[in-house]
């Protein structure tokens, strides 16, 4: 299903957003757009999306978990986790399915419980053994065929940001989440 209308959401998505309690991306080209910056020193740099942190944001404020699980390492993506408050970050995880089941363990939760975002083949794995399967619009024909959900944005662009909105809205919730926005908080401390 692609998403092009929050109130008519497919009820299978919104079976399956029921039960997420924590949201598992990837990073590169889920997260960011995929492109790679190197500086003069060799060190790596990403962009993030700052919706994409926003919506993180109500997502936590709202009770849910969320995680990183990347094949990479990065300094950039433990600082991002560090400040949106991320649960769990799994880097280094080149066997992704094997990374999934860690993040199910280290969670204490079924993967029926696990929203899982990914855009490339090596994200196959936890992408088929996720609840709620997700991917970015520009994602691989391969990903997009594994999904349950493919997003309008492409990675890096809000995509993280629309998930979130999926989430909520299936879990009913989002009013609550926009009217916390519109009055500044006190947020709740999940």
């Amino acid at each position: 299903m692609t998403l092009t209308d929050q109130d008519a959401m497919d009820p299978s998505v919104r079976e399956r957003a029921l039960r997420v309690k924590l949201l598992l991306m990837d990073v590169d080209g889920v997260l960011t757009d995929g492109g790679l910056y190197y500086g003069a020193g060799g060190e790596m740099m990403k962009r993030f999306n700052v919706k994409d942190g926003h919506g993180l944001v109500m997502w936590r404020i709202m009770g849910g978990r969320s995680g990183i699980l990347t094949a990479r390492r990065s300094d950039a993506v433990e600082a991002r986790a560090r400040e949106l408050r991320l649960e769990l970050v799994l880097q280094g995880q080149k066997d992704k399915r094997a990374g999934f089941e860690e993040a199910c363990r280290i969670s204490g939760l079924n993967p029926r419980e696990l929203c899982y975002v990914g855009d490339e083949t090596n994200d196959l794995g936890p992408l088929e053994a996720a609840g709620l399967a997700v991917c970015p619009s520009d994602a691989v024909p391969e990903v997009r065929a594994a999904s349950h959900l493919i997003t309008r944005a492409a990675g890096g662009q809000g995509a993280i940001r629309e998930v979130v909105e999926v989430l909520l809205r299936a879990q009913d919730r989002w009013e609550e989440v926009l009217g916390l926005m519109r009055s500044g908080g006190p947020y709740p401390r999940p």
